[in-house]
């Protein structure tokens, strides 16, 4: 019985995390020479969190490198923020998966607060 009750609470629950897209985003030439580029977009339905870091994988989850105007963006409440990502040309096919982690601010540690990933998959 208690199961169900706590399942019942967690379905009614709001889950609260970020949106980003394209869900298969394709890398396409830059105006750079030898570099790809893909803009991505992050929507932001946490009120408890404003700064997401940028992430690139390879398909075995191991950190790429990567070019960003930041590594950290912010993105306040219900607002939508577009960011590039460039990859050299030859490291393109690599690339796996796309992701973005909320960061909690320290001084906000007043309440829990649960980072959530959210990760587009590469064609």
């Amino acid at each position: 019985m208690k199961y169900l009750i706590a399942g019942l609470i967690m379905l009614a629950s709001p889950i609260l995390a970020h949106e980003m897209t394209p869900t298969y985003p394709q890398f396409k030439s830059s105006y750079i020479e030898g570099i790809d580029v893909v803009t991505m977009t992050l929507f932001n339905k946490r009120a408890d969190v404003k700064h997401y870091e940028i992430q690139v994988f390879d398909n075995n989850w191991n950190g790429m490198p990567f070019a960003a105007n930041s590594r950290i963006i912010v993105v306040n409440y219900l607002q939508l923020q577009r960011f590039d990502i460039y990859i050299k040309q030859e490291m393109t096919e690599q690339v796996g998966y796309i992701c973005t982690l909320s960061r909690i601010v320290k001084s906000n540690s007043d309440r829990t607060a649960i980072a959530s990933r959210i990760c587009s998959k590469v064609k």
